[in-house]
């Protein structure tokens, strides 16, 4: 069952905290859900579909919707693929809809790893302790991928950090970002190594906060006072060790994008806009490249002179200033990327990096590491008249 136009996302909130030493990761969850909601024009008692992750805490969706009183659930789902999973999410949500399963799916997430500890890999994880003792981390298996990218295609430092500033020129509009200021490519090359070829402006803030989602029927789209921002297309993939035969070039995005495109029905050349995850700037490159926007190799000269910058590049992204300047709220971007998405079909990102008739985006994420194991997660969305 495809489903192309079953399903709109009609309510999206960002929270506005980046550290939140003082609130409680559910008390987050909830007011992200009543700001979704609120902008929606709709209450907790309409929902009656619930998805949520592991950044859930308890037992999860359901210690959630206990918390959040959502009495009216049909339908609940905790699928957890690290920070793709709320890309994943809206995917999910349309298909329960479309199968009939309900008709008001209310999508959270939140969290404070920048108020708290924070460990990797997972303590729970069973690859864990034939992984841990190696000193793996997530900068230096995300370095790994880069560095490969770097020896295969010929990649340079210099191409990487473009992206960087180009999040960094959106960014800067952004009265909520953690990081504002616009860098130059020599900023990032001067910034401290952190795991080589990945310097500290190659990588992403770790910040508090979260994110919400309304995703419904299309008759009650029709019944409410909103723009409304038709689901085209999803695709999800996952990407392991395969008994040690890793090719380190290409992501999940690889199989992800192609999927959410064919059951769209448009192709790379149609975006106007593309939210795509930025945990790192090689994150960030791969995924352009595996999406198809350009050839396999060809993404370090694709990112160079603005490229990725609106109002000037071929595809602007990111404009909210993105996970390498604004946020990435419980080290789960993918909420963030859908909401970005959203305001630029609404025409309600800020109007410096507004893209003009901007009817047709893009939202893609990555969960887990590049370097070891991750999903992947795309999603196409276009402005409904």
């Amino acid at each position: 069952m495809s489903i192309k136009g079953k399903a709109y996302i009609a309510g999206a909130f960002e929270h506005p905290l980046r550290k939140a030493p003082d609130v409680s990761t559910p008390q987050l969850h909830a007011e992200c859900a009543m700001g979704a909601l609120a902008d929606a024009g709709l209450s907790l008692d309409d929902v009656d579909g619930y998805f949520c992750s592991g950044d859930a805490p308890g037992f999860g969706g359901l210690s959630m919707a206990d918390y959040l009183g959502l009495t009216g659930l049909s339908h609940i789902d905790s699928t957890e693929t690290g920070g793709s999973s709320y890309i994943l999410h809206v995917s999910h949500a349309a298909q329960a809809i479309a199968m009939g399963k309900c008709t008001v799916a209310l999508i959270t997430l939140a969290g404070r790893p920048r108020s708290e500890q924070v460990r990797w890999p997972r303590p729970n994880s069973f690859e864990g302790p034939f992984e841990a003792w190696c000193g793996g981390s997530t900068h230096n298996t995300y370095g790994m991928a880069a560095m490969r990218h770097i020896h295969e295609f010929g990649t340079t430092s210099e191409q990487l950090a473009w992206i960087k500033v180009a999040a960094s020129q959106h960014a800067q509009y952004n009265e909520h970002a953690m990081l504002r200021d616009v860098v130059t490519v020599e900023d990032v090359l001067q910034s401290p190594m952190i795991s080589d070829p990945l310097h500290r402006l190659d990588c992403c803030v770790v910040s508090d906060g979260g994110g919400a989602l309304v995703v419904v029927a299309p008759e009650v789209m029709k019944s409410l006072d909103r723009p409304a921002v038709k689901i085209l297309g999803a695709g999800e993939a996952v990407k392991g060790q395969n008994g040690g035969k890793v090719d380190l070039t290409y992501s999940a995005a690889a199989k992800s994008g192609p999927a959410a495109f064919a059951e769209a029905g448009v192709t790379p050349a149609d975006i106007k806009y593309a939210s795509i995850y930025d945990s790192f700037t090689i994150t960030v490159l791969m995924q352009i490249e595996d999406l198809g926007f350009c050839e396999k190799g060809k993404g370090g000269a694709f990112v160079t002179d603005g490229n990725l910058i609106s109002g000037s590049g071929k595809l602007p992204f990111n404009t909210d200033g993105g996970g390498l300047c604004n946020n990435h709220p419980t080290n789960r971007g993918g909420m963030t990327k859908v909401i970005e998405a959203v305001r630029q079909l609404r025409g309600e990102a800020h109007p410096a990096v507004q893209v003009p008739n901007c009817d047709l985006a893009l939202a893609t994420g990555i969960g887990g590491s590049l370097g070891i194991r991750h999903g992947a997660a795309t999603l196409i969305m276009e402005r409904a008249a």
